[in-house]
């Protein structure tokens, strides 16, 4: 693809964070790219999608939520940068603004830092991993991470880019990235798709993750009509294979179940037993506390009404099997 120089859509400096997701719902970021094209492990296309279009309106306060890895990552991001430049010696420098591709306008893209009077590479990627991320990290750049970069260098025009991320909270690895305009060609075009989806207002299809459940459960709530797909070959079909692996699971289920408790018999007091391919342990657990909340309710009644706040029902997919002929 012809590489020409990003577009500064709008400065930055001048946003509150409301006009800031508004800016973010208008095209595909950076750190959306991945999970347009179905490879973020995190969010699905369809979850993506109800962002895009306005059907999931994002909390003011998620940015201060310490429980959130991506308060932690905007925290640290300034001292990772700090760090490349110590490590790498080069100088680097925000940009303050969402940039816009040039030809396709609803690629954006928000980099940390541009790296300045470097012909090698140009633009400085931070990431932080704790102890569970940094799993993802022991070979190399992370699939969805690598295609955030590739859009990053698709919008800019740009050759080149380091990602240094933290591990661990101590240790610092730098990753070079080259740009690969065959990937862009391609990442360009599934992004596209995407934000054909985006203006029709038409849903992608779901792709089995945890994320598109969770999308599904908040699009479409239950109405109480009855639908006969009895004549719809596909989903009829579709159906019926979904039969058939509940009951295969559930036979592995009960088989794995009967398994483990052999072992476990075996064992008997031991915590811990070692076999050809591996290990288990069976150890109790620490005791916990927790609230008799019925029976806070029945001696205070009063005072535990203060307290109830109602949840909204969730739907439940119940697969019922005619009974075999």
């Amino acid at each position: 693809m012809k590489k020409q120089a990003a577009l500064r859509l709008v400065d930055t400096r001048t946003l509150d964070r409301q006009q800031w997701l508004e800016v973010r719902r208008g095209g595909i970021g950076s750190s959306d790219a991945a999970a347009a094209v179905g490879l973020n492990p995190y969010k699905s296309p369809l979850a993506l999608w109800m962002d895009k279009t306005g059907r999931v309106v994002e909390q003011q306060d998620v940015a201060q939520d310490m429980d959130d890895p991506c308060y932690w990552g905007t925290l640290l991001e300034p001292y990772v940068a700090a760090a490349y430049q110590r490590r790498t010696g080069r100088k680097v420098r925000k940009v303050n603004a969402v940039l816009q591709h040039p030809t396709f306008p609803f690629l954006l893209a928000n980099l940390d830092r541009e790296i300045v009077g470097d012909p090698d590479v140009q633009i400085l990627e931070c990431k932080t991993a704790g102890e569970f991320g940094a799993r993802l990290w022991k070979d190399g750049v992370p699939d969805y991470v690598q295609l955030q970069v590739q859009h990053q260098l698709a919008v800019t025009g740009k050759q080149a880019a380091d990602v240094a991320v933290l591990l661990c909270g101590q240790q610092l690895e730098v990753h070079r990235i080259e740009r690969d305009d065959e990937l862009i060609g391609r990442l360009t075009l599934l992004e596209t798709r995407f934000w054909e989806h985006v203006e029709t207002d038409t849903p992608p299809p779901a792709d089995g993750s945890e994320s598109s459940a969770k999308a599904l459960r908040q699009l479409y709530r239950d109405q109480g009509t009855v639908l006969d797909f009895t004549g719809n070959t596909d989903l009829d079909g579709a159906f019926n294979t979904l039969v058939s692996l509940r009951e295969e699971l559930d036979a592995k289920g009960q088989e794995a179940e009967r398994l483990k408790q052999i072992i476990q018999q075996a064992m008997g007091e031991a915590s811990k037993a070692c076999f050809s391919r591996g290990e288990v342990t069976y150890k109790g657990a620490k005791d916990g506390t927790n609230w008799d909340v019925k029976r806070l309710a029945l001696d205070h009644p009063d005072l535990a009404a203060q307290y109830l706040v109602t949840r909204p029902g969730a739907r439940r997919f119940v697969v019922t099997p005619h009974p075999a002929a």
